[in-house]
């Protein structure tokens, strides 16, 4: 390459927000625009709120289309559509995650008396695993930070997850004989993934309902079932499954939400905002 990048400089940026409601009553818009930046300005883009609309530059937005990016893009910020030559890959690493925690916690709740959780092996490997660690290094490519994190690494998870399973991997064979040692390994690994998943869920405060009721009830599902594997009551357990259910069902409405469009459905997703708890003291 002719230029080195480690000396190429990044350009001075900033970002100018206008909202009609900022504007002095006794002065005409033109007047007010002819006070900022010019468009053309370097380093300058302007972000203006218009009552239904957003407006990044030079192109407009409605705000509802933007709100429901928040679960179909696992994008926790309001953003204009990424600008890329890659298909969303949010609605994979959601459906995959959605589908793999469906079985299992089938299984966590011991439906039609299944109890052995194996048959949840391939799925973990190949697609709760796999294809979600694939659809998470999509979503680093295009430039979605929070969703290449989550997606990458709830991906490690499910393949962290079949390897205890797997007699070649030696996990449960180290303790033969110290079973007890063994639930409460479980419990620990259980508890470091409730830690890292209620930090995520942090970040989705300011989304909409449906996003972060993912987190949300992801948190609690590993949280029941860290407890229960430490004291060993099957009703917890099963709460645990109860949840982990719940939590597909929210992951596959995201993923309904970045899929559906009125293109290709008749039904589509409107987002939900959580409440603006900053708004208040925006007023003041």
């Amino acid at each position: 390459m002719s230029a080195d990048l480690e000396n190429q400089q990044p350009k001075e940026h900033q970002l100018l927000v206008d909202t009609d409601a900022g504007l002095d009553p006794n002065q005409s818009r033109s007047q007010s625009q002819s006070n900022l930046p010019s468009q053309q300005d370097t380093g300058v883009t302007r972000v203006r709120s218009q009552g239904e609309y957003i407006q990044f530059g030079n192109e407009k937005y409605l705000r509802s289309d933007l709100m429901s990016a928040f679960g179909g893009t696992l994008n926790p910020g309001l953003s204009p559509p990424p600008k890329h030559d890659f298909a969303n890959p949010a609605p994979l690493g959601l459906s995959a995650f959605a589908l793999t925690t469906f079985v299992l916690s089938l299984i966590n709740c011991e439906a039609r008396g299944v109890k052995i959780p194996n048959i949840v092996v391939g799925l973990a490997f190949f697609y709760g695993g796999a294809a979600q660690l694939i659809a998470g290094m999509f979503e680093i490519a295009v430039g979605n930070t929070f969703g290449g994190v989550a997606l990458s690494s709830y991906g490690g998870f499910w393949l962290s997850w079949a390897a205890l399973h797997v007699p070649s991997f030696g996990v449960a064979a180290a303790y033969v004989g110290q079973e007890d040692q063994l639930k409460y390994a479980l419990g620990l690994y259980l508890v470091a993934w409730f830690i890292f998943t209620f930090f995520m869920m942090l970040m989705t405060l300011k989304s909409t309902v449906a996003f972060f009721m993912v987190f949300l009830l992801l948190s609690i599902t590993f949280l029941l079932l860290a407890i229960a594997e430490f004291n060993g009551h099957t009703a917890v357990k099963k709460a645990g499954g109860v949840f982990g259910l719940l939590t597909a069902f929210a992951a596959w409405y995201n993923a309904y939400a970045g899929m559906a469009t009125h293109q290709n459905s008749y039904i589509t997703v409107k987002a939900i905002e959580l409440p603006d708890l900053e708004e208040k003291y925006k007023k003041h």
